[in-house]
């Protein structure tokens, strides 16, 4: 079976995206990837990894209405040309989808095709766009509207063959709100491969830079709703009892402003290490370096259904992890003991727990251990991606 990824991004990278692509093709699949550029000299077309790789020319005016796609017709209008003509081109018989925002130009190219079509939800999109800043500020608050992509959403929900989710809460969110038949829906979570933590290579820089630090360790997007703040805070109590604590914070944000001006108010700079976004590679240095590992997002619908990817690639490193009670995550540390949890918002409570993983070495290592297990007999990507292959399997019969 010839499988046709959309993706409105340009790609590389996107870990998904790529991981699932790989698997299948692993499997026998063919795939082709759907995807945009914007520098003219981007190759056209090549092979990463097996993936037929076909980019698409967009524009800086074209990604500005992309925020737009549900208010006026103009982005799936543009997207359909380019869509229709990667389906036909490249003789796509399946159709997974990457993303919502590009849904209605989709399902309108395939609609004479009468391909089958696999939505796979990465997020739930029209609650996060609810915390986005340029939604939440003039014009976007007047002109984009998270009721109508949800309305979008949903109707690509009835219309799509199949429908990939990332956690089990969300796959019972997606049942309970649309009533699909339970069948319909597979889980297939962000999880790393095993060349994650087996095939890395250590930057010794990193691990000199923090060697008498007790690190908590912090990778990936800064924005508010991950909870930063929280953490701040606590370091603020920590920091006369911890006399050698550091939080180290791998990423970036556009409201990264609010955070550093929170670490001046409180006198932390020696103490909160911002280290902008790094690459992925490094990762692994920035975890082994670290003593605790954190996710402290804010509860939200979202944020209540699905797994950071962050919490993967600490466990797998042995790593105890602290995560606030958003749902999905709290469910996943106490199912498999790796870590503890704070509630939302509480600096209070995420300073005792660190406290807590602080005076009991033994408790940290345990925790740690059991989450590298977890990793490496149930969840690394290798295991996780067999209900993807599953369900080509089935489409492709």
């Amino acid at each position: 079976m010839r499988i046709g990824m959309i993706l409105d991004k340009t790609f590389p990278p996107d870990p998904r995206v790529e991981n699932e692509a790989v698997s299948l093709v692993e499997n026998g699949f063919e795939v082709y990837l759907f995807c945009l550029k914007y520098d003219a000299d981007q190759l056209e077309s090549e092979v990463i990894n097996g993936i037929h790789v076909k980019r698409y020319q967009s524009s800086t005016l074209e990604y500005k209405l992309s925020a737009l796609a549900y208010t006026f017709p103009f982005y799936t209008n543009k997207m359909y040309q380019k869509i229709s003509n990667f389906l036909t081109k490249y003789n796509i018989e399946a159709i997974h989808i990457h993303d919502i925002r590009i849904g209605e130009a989709v399902f309108k190219a395939s609609k004479k095709l009468k391909l089958p079509v696999v939505l796979d939800l990465h997020d739930n999109m029209p609650e996060i766009m609810k915390h986005y800043p340029h939604v939440q500020k003039f014009p976007g608050k007047y002109l984009i509207s998270p009721k109508k992509w949800k309305l979008k959403e949903e109707e690509f929900i009835q219309k799509a063959t199949k429908i990939i989710t990332v956690s089990n809460e969300f796959k019972d969110e997606v049942v309970n709100r649309t009533n699909i038949n339970d069948s319909k829906i597979k889980v297939v979570p962000n999880t790393v491969r095993k060349s994650f933590y087996e095939d890395y290579i250590v930057d010794k820089a990193i691990l000199s830079r923090y060697k008498n630090d007790f690190v908590i360790l912090y990778l990936g997007d800064t924005g508010i709703r991950r909870g930063l703040l929280t953490a701040i805070e606590a370091v603020s109590h920590l920091k006369s009892i911890i006399e050698n604590i550091k939080l180290v914070i791998v990423g970036s944000n556009t409201t990264d402003i609010v955070l550093k001006q929170k670490v001046k108010e409180l006198n932390l700079e020696e103490t909160v290490d911002f280290q902008g976004w790094q690459n992925v590679k490094l990762f692994p240095s920035y975890i082994i370096a670290s003593t605790i590992c954190i996710s402290p997002l804010y509860r939200n619908i979202q944020h209540d259904v699905a797994y950071a990817n962050k919490l993967f690639q600490y466990m797998s490193f042995a790593k105890s992890v602290l995560v606030s009670n958003a749902t999905a995550q709290k469910n996943l540390i106490k199912r498999t003991k790796s870590g503890l949890v704070h509630i939302e918002k509480d600096s209070k409570d995420f300073a005792e727990k660190i406290l807590q993983l602080f005076t009991d070495d033994a408790l940290r290592n345990q925790l740690g251990a059991n989450g590298k297990k977890f990793i490496e007999e149930e969840f690394c990507w290798e295991k996780a991606s067999n209900k993807l292959i599953q369900t080509y399997q089935e489409l492709s019969n």
